[in-house]
C-alpha cells in the first residue's frame, strides 16, 4: 500500500478529528462526529502499525487519538483545579481529621520529654553520665548554638527539610505496624528532653528555649501529624468497621498519603525557619512570635478550612470513582 496516498486520501478527516480533539465546546452533533471519527482513524492507525509501526505519521495519529479519547471520555478538571482541590478540600480535610490525634501525640510527646528533663536536670548521676564536667559545657555554650549556623543558611534548611520530611514519610507509611510511631515518638522526645535537662542542669534553660521554640512549634507539630496518620492507618487494620479490612486500610493509606504531600510543605517553612530565623540576630521575642505565627497559621487553616471541607464530607480520599469503589465515609 501506498502510504502517501493513503494519508492523502485520509488526511482532511484526520484533521477534521484533531479540530473536534481541541475545540472548546462541542455541540450534539459535534460529539457524535468525534466518536464517528475517532472510530475510523482507529481503523487507520491499525493498518498503519501493521505496515510502519514507527512512522511518524503513526506517532502523530496516535497523539490524535489519545487527545480525541480523553475529550469522548470526560476529563474531569485540568491541573490547576486538581491543584485548587488538593489544598483547599483533600489536604486540610484530611489534616482535621486528625485533629484530636495530633493533639494527643503532642501531648504524649511533651510528658515524656518533660520527664526526661527533669531526670537530667535533677540527677548529678544522669548528667555525668552524658560525659564529663567539659564535654557537657561545651555542648552547652557551643555545640548546640553551632548547629544553627556552622551551614550555610540555604543549604541547612534544604537539609533540615528533607531530613524531617523523611521522618513524616516514614511515620505515615510505617505506621500501620504499630509500633514504628510510638517509637518515633520516643525517641524524639528522648532527645528533646535530655538537651532541655543538659541545659537546666546548668543554668540556661532559656537559651535551650530561645533555639527550640521557633522553629520547633512547628516542626515538632508536624511530627505529631505524621504520627496522628500512622495511628489511624494501624487502628483501620485493627478495627476496620463494616468494611473489608483490606478496603478501610486503602481508604486511610490513600487519604493520609495526602497528609504526608502536606507536611512535605509544612515542613519546608518550618526548615526556612529554622535555617534563617532561628540562628539570626533578631531578638529572642521576634524569633518565638515568628515560629507561634507559623504555628497559628497551620492551625487557621486545619480548622478553617478543614472544618469546612470535612462538614461538606471531604475526607482527603480520592473519589468513589478513582478510589475504585464506593467512598468510606469520615
Amino acid at each position: 500500500m501506498d502510504i502517501e496516498a493513503f494519508a492523502l486520501v485520509n488526511g482532511a478527516k484526520w484533521a477534521r478529528l484533531h479540530a473536534l480533539a481541541h475545540q472548546r465546546r462541542l455541540s450534539g452533533a459535534d460529539a457524535d462526529e468525534l466518536l464517528r471519527l475517532y472510530q475510523e482513524a482507529s481503523a487507520d492507525l491499525s493498518l498503519l502499525r501493521s505496515l510502519e509501526p514507527e512512522s511518524t505519521l503513526s506517532s502523530s495519529l496516535s497523539a490524535t487519538l489519545a487527545q480525541a479519547r480523553t475529550r469522548f471520555t470526560g476529563a474531569r478538571s485540568n491541573f490547576t483545579e486538581d491543584l485548587a482541590r488538593f489544598f483547599v478540600i483533600a489536604l486540610p480535610a484530611a489534616l482535621y481529621r486528625i485533629r484530636w490525634l495530633t493533639l494527643w501525640c503532642g501531648l504524649a510527646f511533651c510528658l515524656i520529654a518533660a520527664a526526661y528533663a527533669a531526670w537530667i536536670g535533677t540527677s548529678p548521676e544522669a548528667l555525668r553520665a552524658l560525659g564529663s564536667d567539659a564535654q557537657v559545657r561545651r555542648y552547652v555554650d557551643e555545640d548546640f548554638i553551632d548547629y544553627y549556623s556552622e551551614n550555610p543558611a540555604a543549604s541547612f534548611a534544604g537539609l533540615v527539610w528533607t531530613n524531617n520530611a523523611w521522618i513524616a514519610a516514614q511515620a505515615v507509611a510505617l505506621g500501620i505496624t504499630g509500633f514504628w510511631v510510638p517509637m518515633i515518638l520516643v525517641a524524639n522526645a528522648q532527645g528533646v528532653g535530655v538537651a532541655a535537662g543538659v541545659f537546666a542542669a546548668t543554668g540556661k534553660l532559656d537559651v535551650f528555649f530561645s533555639y527550640i521554640l521557633p522553629h520547633g512549634l512547628m516542626e515538632l507539630t508536624a511530627v505529631f501529624v505524621a504520627s496522628a496518620a500512622g495511628l489511624r492507618i494501624f487502628w483501620a487494620a485493627v478495627a476496620p468497621g463494616p468494611y473489608r479490612r483490606s478496603q478501610a486500610i486503602a481508604a486511610e493509606g490513600r487519604s493520609l498519603v495526602t497528609v504526608a504531600l502536606g507536611l512535605v510543605l509544612v515542613l519546608l517553612v518550618s526548615g526556612v525557619v529554622e535555617g534563617f530565623v532561628t540562628p539570626s540576630g533578631l531578638p529572642v521575642w521576634a524569633k518565638i512570635t515568628i515560629g507561634a505565627g507559623v504555628l497559628a497559621g497551620y492551625w487557621f487553616y486545619v480548622l478553617r478550612y478543614g472544618g469546612a471541607a470535612h462538614r461538606a464530607g471531604a475526607r482527603g480520599d480520592l473519589d468513589g470513582g478513582d478510589a475504585g469503589y464506593a467512598e468510606i465515609s469520615a
